[in-house]
């Protein structure tokens, strides 16, 4: 005996090794002396992680039956019923024990909020909290802005829809991976500039309203026997029925409990007035987990309706004012990322701006070459149409001196016609003399016996007609002449005429005048194009860069406001914005709710399912109300009879 006694204080005195996992790391190969309780090892566990909000958190473990059971903190662990791996290690969960009823109110440090964050993700994904489709997208967008913060596509496209959406939740309605994937960008968008600690606390918002949230549910039976579910919450004790874990029958407040107490596996819970609730848990080694988690969610309840303490208030004011700097932090983050962003956008727009400015000034260039082509061509056609013109006029001034020449011969021919007929005007004068000389001779003695005049009679008889007709001849061919001439000179004047009428400038010939040619004209000055950019004029020769804009006028000098004051401001919402701003988001989240609801598979719907539509109040606290209205008296029998 002595012997075996020894061997067994001897492996009573070895060190156990605990492995303990939290939401956020694993803690492996924690030494623990064997009389060491179940406080001893919490207290080392929370200085490891750094955690002070320790009344939320406890040690939990799976028994040797595959129940879940908390670890008693007064209590030496080795005399608890913790299993040991086959390395020798107790496997413990560092996990939330006890809810608050608001988690923007009652968690102070960003380490306790996001425990909380990482265990309801896991208990939404893992089926344990039920969670509705529209919930379940919205839970899972602000989940990716907290972990990746703003929307990215390619770390959209990396994304695992089964690791951010409860699986029961995909069966149920007939969408496609990327159409979950879409109503997940949708709300991932509105969530644009959000830091971690915000989306992590969104989250938790959300989540409180879920009906299953902070309920642990424990296997009871009343006294008929009866197959029930012990819900306990930091708003009271909840009877379910097995298969409806989402509206209690009855419900009580902690303000109606008095007392609960065990003894020989039965738990007597009894009220204000007087009533007494009896009932066991299906599984006994249970029963100290039920009456710990009872105790300890009571004394929190009462707690939060006392003043703080010293501890809590200094830890408040910490985490007030690193909340503070964190704001400062992200608004300034925000800023820098706006001005980013506006520079960006600037930036290309100065670009797109830029091959705008290159594509019209090429386009210039071209009409530029295609005009000059055009001036090339016309001032061709002009110069041949001047060498024409001149040709013309040359023309025209031979045919004037050619008609000068004509109108000086007309006049030579009219003088000497004048001269003949002065000359035929005195012949006929010394002939009519004659005729009279001989006229009177006649009558003293007839002509025809003097044998001269007998030969001048013949003379003139076959003379004067013959230079009559000569006359005749001369002055018939000078007219003749003068009509030849005449025909000539318009002939010219109809060439130069038909010649210039072919070309594109128009002329007028004024025979007394010769006008001067100019080799340019006014009609093809090269005159460049305006070009109309935006609300600029620009010429195309003109200098195309663009001066870098002021900085001093993008973006003013900020002012320098009271930033602390602010923040404050910021943080200390009304309640009617905070009432708007609820009701914004509730009609949203319906109108999702409708859009979801034509893709429902109505052959995948679950009891739990029929149970959330069947409720009777609109969300969470208004089911509880409702389940707690009547007298004690009446909801006990309620129990009872059930």
């Amino acid at each position: 005996m002595g012997l075996l006694d020894g061997l067994l204080r001897g492996s009573l005195s070895k060190p156990l090794v605990a492995n303990v996992h939290t939401m956020d790391a694993d803690l492996e190969s924690i030494q623990i002396e064997p009389d060491c309780t179940g406080r001893h090892l919490f207290d080392q566990v929370c200085r490891i992680i750094g955690l002070r909000e320790i009344w939320f958190f406890g040690l939990e473990y799976t028994n040797k039956k595959g129940i879940s059971c908390w670890l008693q903190m007064e209590k030496k662990i080795s005399k608890q019923d913790i299993p040991r791996s086959t390395d020798g290690h107790v496997q413990l969960f560092f996990v939330v024990k006890f809810y608050p009823e608001d988690v923007e109110e009652e968690l102070i440090q960003d380490l306790t909020r996001h425990l909380f964050f990482m265990q309801i993700k896991q208990s939404i994904l893992s089926h344990k909290l039920y969670c509705t489709p529209e919930a379940a997208v919205l839970l899972a967008s602000y989940a990716v802005q907290a972990m990746y913060g703003d929307w990215n596509e390619t770390i959209e496209e990396q994304l695992d829809i089964k690791k951010q959406l409860p699986t029961d939740v995909i069966s149920k309605y007939e969408m496609t991976a990327d159409m979950w994937q879409e109503k997940i960008r949708r709300w991932w968008n509105g969530n644009s500039g959000m830091s971690r600690e915000d989306a992590e606390m969104e989250y938790l918002r959300v989540a409180q309203d879920l009906e299953m949230y902070g309920i642990q549910y424990y296997a009871i039976y009343n006294k008929k026997e009866t197959d029930l579910e012990l819900g306990v919450s930091a708003q009271g004790i909840g009877i379910y029925k097995e298969n409806n874990k989402v509206t209690p029958r009855p419900f009580f407040s902690w303000s109606e409990i008095k007392n609960i107490s065990f003894k020989n596996k039965q738990f007597n819970m009894k009220t204000v007035d007087k009533s007494t609730i009896s009932f066991q848990a299906k599984y006994h080694s249970i029963n100290l987990s039920i009456l710990d988690l009872c105790i300890g969610t009571h004394n929190l309840y009462l707690r939060r309706r006392q003043r703080d303490t010293l501890e809590v208030q200094q830890m408040k004011v910490q985490a007030r004012d690193e909340r503070i700097r964190k704001q400062e932090e992200q608004s300034r983050f925000q800023r820098e990322k706006e001005e980013r962003v506006q520079i960006e956008n600037e930036k290309s727009g100065l670009q797109m701006r830029f091959e705008t400015l290159e594509k019209q000034l090429q386009a210039t260039k071209d009409h530029a070459r295609t005009v000059d082509e055009q001036i090339e061509l016309l001032a061709s056609k002009a110069q041949h149409a001047e060498e024409e013109l001149r040709a013309a006029t040359k023309r025209a001034e031979e045919a004037e001196l050619e008609a000068q020449r004509q109108r000086i011969s007309h006049q030579k021919s009219e003088g000497m016609r004048r001269i003949l007929e002065e000359q035929m005007k005195q012949k006929e004068l010394v002939m009519s003399k004659l005729s009279q000389s001989i006229g009177e001779l006649n009558r003293v003695q007839p002509l025809a016996e003097y044998p001269v005049l007998q030969d001048w009679n013949r003379y003139i008889g076959a003379g004067m007609p013959m230079s009559m007709s000569n006359h005749e001849i001369g002055m018939s061919s000078s007219s003749a002449g003068e009509d030849s001439i005449g025909r000539h000179r318009n002939d010219d004047i109809h060439r130069a005429q038909r010649s210039m009428s072919t070309q594109p400038v128009k002329l007028q010939y004024q025979p007394p005048v010769q006008m001067p040619i100019s080799p340019s004209y006014t009609i093809y000055q090269k005159t460049p194009p305006i070009i109309q950019v935006g609300a600029m004029q620009m010429q195309p020769n003109q200098n195309m860069g663009l001066p870098p804009p002021d900085p001093t006028t993008i973006y003013p000098s900020p002012g320098l406001p009271n930033e602390i004051a602010q923040m404050r401001k910021n943080l200390e919402m009304s309640k009617s914005d905070y009432n708007e701003r609820t009701r914004h988001f509730k009609e949203t989240l319906e109108e999702f709710r409708s859009e979801l609801e034509g893709l429902k598979r109505e052959d995948r719907i679950t009891e739990i399912d029929r149970a959330h539509f069947s409720k009777p109040g609109r969300d969470r606290g208004d089911t509880l109300r409702m389940s707690s209205t009547g007298p004690t008296r009446r909801r006990v029998d309620t129990f009872d009879d059930l």
